[in-house]
């Protein structure tokens, strides 16, 4: 859902950064690696360490290249395979990165194996649900279908809420159960994407499969 709306807005917002990116010689591959690293270095090295706000910061930084490659590879006109595949393969990357730096924080000093297998959840439940309709395309079908919580809303919600949650050691009284709330949230939220996904895979195929079986007959 926010993807129609959010990317939309920031691809406009940071298309005078990409332009600028070209005239210095860089390449969108060259973002997507740079952004993808940052992610994982922000996730890993802070998260564990219970750092949720400076974590955020860092991750939010990087995490716009993510529209950013794709907005040089649309102004070069240079859109293709191998770049949508390297972008979609890092996203899983960077995902994974996030929601294993929050597992690896409630498994040790969090205190909290239920929220450690919760952000564990999280980040299976993410690469499946990207999973079904990729591999529904690959069969031929167009899963089309909006749902509930993809992989902007899982960013959204978790970035915002690890920031916020931060600030706790700022002071401000709290806000450490917002990261706990928000991770029961991506992974109901998750849960329920995934039975959309699937429902309208299943729905589609059998509707191939009829059409298929009446051009036979």
């Amino acid at each position: 859902m926010l993807n129609k709306y959010a990317r939309a807005f920031f691809t406009r917002v940071l298309t005078p950064f990409a332009a600028l990116l070209i005239r210095l010689g860089v390449s969108p591959d060259a973002v997507t690696l740079v952004g993808t690293g940052g992610v994982v270095a922000g996730a890993l090295i802070f998260y564990p360490q219970g750092e949720f706000f400076w974590g955020t910061i860092v991750i939010t930084l990087f995490v716009f290249s993510d529209l950013v490659d794709g907005n040089m590879a649309r102004q070069l006109g240079r859109s293709s395979r191998w770049g949508a595949f390297l972008d979609s393969t890092l996203d899983r990357v960077a995902d994974s990165a996030i929601f294993g730096g929050l597992a690896l924080w409630y498994a040790g000093r969090g205190d909290s194996l239920t929220l450690c297998a919760i952000a564990i959840f999280c980040l299976a439940s993410g690469q499946v649900v990207s999973y079904t309709k990729a591999r529904g395309e690959a069969i031929g079908l167009p899963v089309n279908v909006n749902g509930l919580v993809e992989r902007a809303e899982r960013l959204v919600i978790s970035l915002v809420a690890c920031g916020l949650s931060g600030l706790h050691k700022f002071g401000v009284p709290g806000v450490e159960v917002l990261l706990p709330i928000a991770l029961w949230i991506v992974a109901a939220g998750s849960a329920v994407t995934l039975g959309q996904r699937v429902v309208t895979v299943r729905r589609e195929s059998a509707e191939a499969d009829a059409v298929a079986q009446g051009g036979n007959g």
